[in-house]
């Protein structure tokens, strides 16, 4: 996984939702991003997917399981808009 879009997504996610106080390496690229980890919750997911949307054309299916998935953590997210490239390619 590129380390470069690793780090862009952590500031995506930071910019997204207005966290102010936390920088990128205060986030864990593994730690969950709802509950115990970031904290997050159910109107950051409908943020995130609608950034996420805007800035990398990724669609997002509101019931789809597989989002579970994409959104358990910063490497998740990066996997999925790698992803996401990778087929525009």
């Amino acid at each position: 996984m590129d380390n470069a879009l690793i780090s862009e997504i952590k500031l995506f996610v930071i910019e997204t939702l207005n966290l102010e106080d936390v920088g990128a390496d205060d986030i864990d690229s593994d730690a969950p991003l709802f509950g115990d980890g970031l904290g997050l919750d159910s109107i950051d997911a409908l943020e995130l997917g609608v950034g996420l949307q805007k800035r990398y054309g990724i669609k997002l299916q509101s019931d789809a399981a597989e989002n579970r998935r994409h959104f358990a953590s910063i490497r998740a997210l990066a996997e999925l808009v790698q992803a996401q490239r990778a087929g525009q390619a």
